[in-house]
């Protein structure tokens, strides 16, 4: 099955490069499309105090994308999981998906931390973060990915 996205604006500022880990005080601006959205698109979506941003790994090459297995960040220390028990960049379909602080919107702008993406980027979706639709019961998560994200943010 094919699905097709078109972006809905793209990441403006923030970091050139990109960078594995400090990404918790990156500030960035998302720039709506004005040719597809007026400011109503984002009427009271600074009422939350965070989104969840869906974007598109653009800089990926198509060439690397995993399917399989491999050691996050190609760290032997760790073990091999398949590329649906982590987070990397190479991954089928090249999207990513963080939830960020809301700084603020302005016009088709809005402005936000800790947003791993990097300048340029495009963005496909843009959704408030409820708590509601957060985790429900207890969390679990292997040791190896604690100390993978112990300097992300």
């Amino acid at each position: 099955m094919k699905i097709e996205l078109h972006a809905i604006g793209a990441v403006r500022g923030g970091r050139a490069e990109v960078v594995n880990d400090d990404w918790g005080d990156v500030e960035a601006t998302i720039e709506l499309d004005p040719d597809w959205f007026s400011t109503d698109a984002l009427a009271s979506l600074e009422s939350f105090s965070h989104i969840v941003v869906v974007y598109h790994f653009h800089r990926v090459d198509p060439t690397t994308v995993e399917s399989g297995a491999r050691h996050p960040r190609n760290n032997r220390d760790w073990p091999r999981v398949g590329i649906f028990a982590q987070r990397g960049k190479n991954r089928p379909n090249l999207l990513g998906v963080t939830t960020c602080g809301l700084i603020g919107v302005e016009g088709l702008s809005v402005r936000v931390r800790g947003l791993d993406a990097v300048d340029g980027t495009p963005v496909i979706d843009i959704k408030p973060y409820m708590t509601g639709f957060g985790p429900r019961g207890p969390i679990r998560e292997p040791g190896w990915s604690k100390a993978l994200m112990a300097g992300y943010w």
